[in-house]
């Protein structure tokens, strides 16, 4: 099993001089160059604007200072959000990045969900979906084509282009989609695409997804592996009950937050990454929370359904949780070799 990490950085807004906004982004490199170090896969990062908390805006610009501070830890958007993109721009960047990088860019792209984001951009929230489609098509044509090419769709038109520079990765880097009603899904699957499952849902919606998109990838004929899909789940290792219980109220307490700036104002935001039950059973029963024996068990029930690549959201950068999942989660899901040579 794989494990990666998926969240953000924070920097703190503040007029005062004392005030280094800065510090949040260093202390996330840091650690992410320690997780490196302790055998973690990938590190996933966020895109969002107009919180007011500081969180990740420009994905593509931290993972180009990540991905120059580290040497192996694959480097992924959780997610870009397309509708808000000029694709051939982005398509740009992103080859930028998978070029410095040595061909370490996981592409993760999806149609977005907040409605303050939507709304502050002036972007309709139902031209998401085609906004997204022809994204998709115009970055995966600038990354694939070496002559020069026109395009004439509804939202982008571009006439004499040729996308500079060339991807390492071929055809292109992988492209992950966010995704989780079902029809979505296959979606994903008809392109052929890896499939991102969000930290929310009940690990037994998780596991009927999973099932969803592995069938229609084989339908379609692309094959299936395991590692072709990332299951993100909120993680805490726990030195007791209390300190578990703790955690899982500030968990509750991030949730309501971010449930507060991204509804509609009608209340009826139907993305499936809304969907989720705010209840303390629920989050202690989607959530990786607790000793590494309950964690473990948790585990275990995702890889008995085929899943072997989950996703790490710590809530922040602490180093203890980052270590202890290291030392006493990852040891019992590495191949058998792995194991041995470890030991």
């Amino acid at each position: 099993m794989r494990f990666g990490l998926f969240g953000a950085a924070t920097a703190q807004r503040s007029d005062r001089p004392d005030v280094d906004s800065a510090a949040g982004f260093r202390d996330y490199i840091d650690y992410v160059i320690e997780a490196e170090a302790l055998g973690y896969h990938s590190t996933f990062i966020v895109e969002h604007h107009f919180t007011g908390f500081g969180q990740v805006s420009a994905t593509l610009n931290l993972l180009t200072w990540i991905g120059a501070k580290t040497s192996s830890i694959r480097l992924g958007t959780a997610v870009i959000v397309l509708p808000w993109h000029n694709p051939v721009l982005l398509a740009e960047q992103a080859a930028t990045v998978d070029l410095l990088s040595g061909g370490r860019l996981d592409f993760g792209v999806g149609k977005g969900y907040r409605h303050n984001e939507f709304a502050s951009f002036g972007v309709p929230m139902e031209d998401a979906s085609p906004r997204f489609e022809e994204a998709i098509d115009i970055i995966t044509r600038s990354w694939v084509s070496n002559d020069r090419f026109d395009f004439q769709g509804r939202f982008w038109q571009y006439r004499d282009i040729v996308v500079e520079p060339p991807t390492i990765q071929k055809p292109h880097p992988p492209f992950w989609q966010g995704a989780g009603h079902p029809d979505s899904i296959r979606r994903v699957a008809a392109r052929g695409h890896n499939l991102l499952l969000d930290q929310f849902a009940s690990i037994e919606d998780s596991i009927a997804r999973f099932g969803i998109y592995r069938d229609a990838m084989v339908e379609n004929g692309f094959g299936f592996r395991p590692e072709q899909v990332g299951v993100a789940r909120a993680f805490y290792v726990a030195t007791d009950a209390a300190d578990k219980e703790a955690a899982l109220d500030r968990r509750m307490a991030g949730t309501r937050r971010m449930n507060a700036i991204s509804q509609r104002p009608d209340g009826k935001n139907t993305a499936s990454i809304m969907a989720f039950s705010d209840t303390r059973e629920a989050n202690e029963a989607a959530t990786l929370y607790g000793s590494p024996d309950e964690i473990c068990r948790k585990l275990e029930r995702l890889q008995a359904a085929g899943v072997e690549y989950v996703l790490l959201n710590g809530g922040g950068t602490s180093r203890e949780n980052l270590r202890r999942f290291a030392r006493e989660v990852m040891p019992h899901f590495r191949e058998p070799t792995a194991r041995a040579a470890a030991e």
